[in-house]
């Protein structure tokens, strides 16, 4: 059997995302708490993510929404990564959300910031496992958001970041226009 180029490089980028998506589960988590999850989407759920993203373009007027819209269409797959708000219970200890206690964040609805410190650590380590394996990717709110917005990931999830993968000549997400 031959596989073209194009048939091996999409092998690949999935391969790597199922990879990304194992680094994201083991990557270390404040006091343990597992309050993240990930997935990879292809085919229609991409497209539906790029016209979302669109439609937020066309609501909020951004510019960099319709870009990162392309740099989606143009992808083999996205990985969306999100965290679910999950209060650590360090209390009186931290304070790093701005409240005396863990209660008083929740209760103001209000996000604990170490599952957004943790989901950076988790892309952090997609990303690298991404480069390693020669496959451009780009970290991007803009398809996060969007993803948030479908539900992709399921309504718990309070932040969400996406991250399109390519293999290509040249990567569609180093030289984008503002």
């Amino acid at each position: 059997m031959l596989y073209t180029s194009k048939q091996a490089e999409q092998a690949a980028i999935l391969s790597v995302a199922q990879e990304m998506c194992a680094a994201i589960r083991t990557a270390p988590k404040a006091k343990g708490v597992d309050c993240i999850d990930a997935c990879v989407i292809t085919g229609q759920e991409q497209e539906a993510l790029a016209r979302k993203m669109e439609e937020l373009f066309n609501q909020y007027g951004a510019d960099f929404l319709r870009r990162d819209a392309g740099c989606v269409r143009s992808s083999g797959a996205v990985v969306l990564a999100g965290v679910k708000n999950t209060c650590r219970g360090l209390n009186e200890l931290c304070g790093y959300c701005g409240f005396d206690s863990c209660a008083a964040c929740a209760e103001a609805g209000r996000k604990c910031v170490y599952g957004t410190i943790d989901l950076g650590i988790a892309l952090g380590s997609a990303v690298a496992l991404a480069a390693a394996h020669s496959i451009d990717s780009r970290i991007m709110f803009s398809a996060g958001r969007a993803a948030l917005e479908l539900g992709y990931l399921g309504q718990e999830y309070s932040c969400i970041m996406g991250i399109p993968l390519s293999v290509s000549g040249k990567s569609p997400f180093f030289d984008r226009t503002r």
